[in-house]
This record gives C-alpha cells, structure tokens and sequence, in this order.
C-alpha cells in the first residue's frame, strides 16, 4: 500500500470500513462529514493516553461540537463492570444522547470495554476503534464483538456491536513494548494456522528468516501488509459468521486453554503469550490425534518461539505432582469457557496447517495430555 494516504479496506454493507494510515491526520476529516453537530467521548487508559490522547482530542476539537474524554488505570483487571459503570456516569453527567460518539484510542482491552459501552448505553451509540496495539488491530477490533470481564472470567459479558469504521495508524506500534508487540504476534500466527497456508510460510520464512527479523524490527512496509493480510482473513470469517454460529468458532484456536491459563496467572501473562500457550496445546493434541505430522507440531512450535512467544509454561514448583495438579486446575477452569456446548468444549483443532475443525471433545484425558505436554 506504500506511503499513500487514506488507504481503506473497502467493506460492504455488513462490515464497517477500515483505515491504513502512517499517523492520525485523517482521523476525522475525511469520514465523519456530519460531526459538527456530535460530541464525541475520547476513552482511553493509563497507558497510551499521555502518548496520543492529545493529538487526537486536538483533532476531535476541531472536528466535533464538544469533545470529552475518560481514561482508567490500564490492565486487563480493570475491563469490568465497575470500570463501565464510571464511563457511564461520565456520558450521563456530559449530556451524551444517541446521536453522540465514542471512540477508543488503546489496545484490545480499551476497544472491548468502549466497544460495550456503546453497545448499551442508551440501547445503543456509535463508536469509532482506534487500535494502538499490533493485537487490536489484527484481532480485536475486527468483527464487532465488545464485552468485560466478570469475576475474572473473560468476557463473559458482552455484545456484538459493529463500530462505524475502524483507523489504524501504524506507526503506534513503535511506542510499544517489545513484550506487548510479540503478543500480538500470535493473534497474527493464529490466522496463518487456521485459514492461509501461504500467509503461514510468510511469517514463518525459515529459509533465511528476513520476514521474521523485518517483523521484529516494525518495519512499517512490512507491517502494512502483514496487518492487511490479518484484517482479510478475519474479516473474511466474520463476513461468513457474524454471530458465530460456525465459521467464526475457528478463530478460538488456541483461546479455550489459553483463557484458562490467563485467568488462573491473574492475568500475569499477556494474552498474546496465553494464546500461544494454547496454541502449541492445540497443536499438540492435533498431532495426537493424527493431523500433523511429528515434524509440522515441531515447526508450528519453532514459529512461535521466533516470536519470543512461550511454548512452555514455567512455575517455580518443578516437579511431577505440582505438574498434575496445576494441568487439573487448567482443565477445570476450560469447563467454564464461554463457549461452552450443552457440557462439552467445542474446541478448535488443526487438520493441517492452514485448515482448522471444531471438535467436540468426548475423552478428558487427550485434553489433559495436551495440556501436561506445556508443563
């Protein structure tokens, strides 16, 4: 896509447009003709609102007939009621009605909670995703799903809420930390394993890894068509299974034990890091099952560490019968996903890589397998 301005995915009717930019100057002037009249509530947290809240409230400004903002303390821990509840204190208090916006300037956690938020106050407003994070931009923010966390477990309260478009400015991926960016990173390898055979070989590139060290570095030319390529896969999935009903079950590869695990560290590991986790499980029981090879499970494995992604979980305890029990906590904690089937886990595998299946899980011990083998 080049140095071009106003690059945009074009959607249909059903998706919402979606913006490729190199920094924030056609926020707003380009596709939001009719704002003059709007306020517009700029939500964001601790983190990046002292990096970009003032550069885009400076926009909005000049944009919008008033202009709010609200920020809270950063931390997949705050995504909760309580956090919603504030904001929609601070929308009644600022005379906020159906015609008015949000936009969310953050990563996954400040996208889910405004994207909710719109969702329910006043039965509904719009919203404008604004994704800082390499995750929000290939994953979260795509596909209209918004939610919170409820007594730790995640987002077990939510709806499915489109935004009016969604603007990404890649060069906010330079601000973040390498750990964040790399948890990103396994969304991307996500949709390489379950939908894009040669999307896979791109990340991968195990020939002379250029690909792999373009991407560590956030080479913004590559970055472009790497999040470009993300956005058209899923995209493409929720264009099919809006509501999943299907289809769209296959992006929860890896998130069944990786929900778990991140729970159960109080959300100590970044998502990112969980999903991996989850990833090589799944993985794991894949090849268990017959699907993959020895050898594809291996490569699948050594994608994922060129990532600085983790492939093991480590907890000081090292031995067999902590092993045990720490594997049948994760387990159990699975039987309380969300996603749920009359009492069984639908849970996604790989039929090879590229192509993944929903199965539904009839023997325990093939899941606890899998998950031991991250022990």
């Amino acid at each position: 896509m080049g140095e071009n301005k106003n690059q945009v995915i074009q959607a249909d009717e059903k998706q919402p447009p979606y913006f490729i930019e190199r920094d924030f100057s056609a926020l707003f002037s380009s596709f939001l003709p009719s704002s003059k009249h709007r306020k517009l509530c700029i939500v964001t947290d601790s983190n990046v609102g002292p990096l970009y809240l003032g550069e885009v409230r400076k926009l909005a400004q000049e944009n919008f007939a008033f202009c709010t903002d609200f920020s809270f303390e950063a931390g997949e821990e705050n995504k909760n009621t309580a956090t919603v509840e504030r904001l929609y204190e601070h929308l009644i208090h600022c005379g906020f009605d159906r015609k008015d916006l949000l936009l969310a300037l953050g990563g996954g956690v400040v996208g889910d909670l405004t994207g909710f938020v719109a969702a329910t106050y006043l039965r509904g407003i719009g919203f404008i995703q604004v994704p800082t994070t390499l995750l929000a931009q290939v994953d979260s923010s795509i596909g209209g799903k918004t939610g919170v966390d409820f007594l730790q477990y995640k987002n077990m309260v939510g709806a499915f809420h489109m935004p009016l478009f969604t603007y990404v400015n890649l060069s906010t991926l330079k601000t973040l930390p390498k750990r964040e960016f790399f948890s990103g990173m396994a969304e991307v390898i996500k949709h390489g394993l379950i939908k894009d055979k040669a999307y896979l070989s791109f990340l991968s590139d195990l020939s002379n890894q250029q690909n792999i060290k373009q991407i560590s570095d956030m080479d913004l030319q590559v970055l472009e068509e790497l999040v470009k390529a993300s956005y058209e896969i899923k995209n493409g999935v929720v264009e099919r299974d809006p509501k999943e009903q299907g289809e769209r079950a296959l992006l929860n590869f890896g998130h069944t034990i990786g929900h778990a695990i991140e729970k159960l560290s109080g959300f100590a590991l970044a998502h990112g890091e969980c999903v991996a986790l989850g990833m090589v499980a799944a993985s794991y029981l894949s090849k268990e099952l017959g699907n993959l090879s020895q050898e594809q499970f291996l490569e699948i494995e050594r994608l994922i560490q060129a990532y600085h992604l983790p492939t093991k979980l480590v907890k000081r305890e090292n031995h067999k019968s902590f092993a045990d029990e720490f594997a049948n906590e994760i387990f159990e904690a699975t039987k309380k996903d969300k996603k749920m089937d009359s009492g069984k886990i639908r849970y996604v595998l790989l039929k090879q890589p590229g192509e993944a299946y929903v199965s539904m899980l009839e023997d325990d011990m093939q899941l606890l397998g899998a998950i031991r083998y991250l022990l």
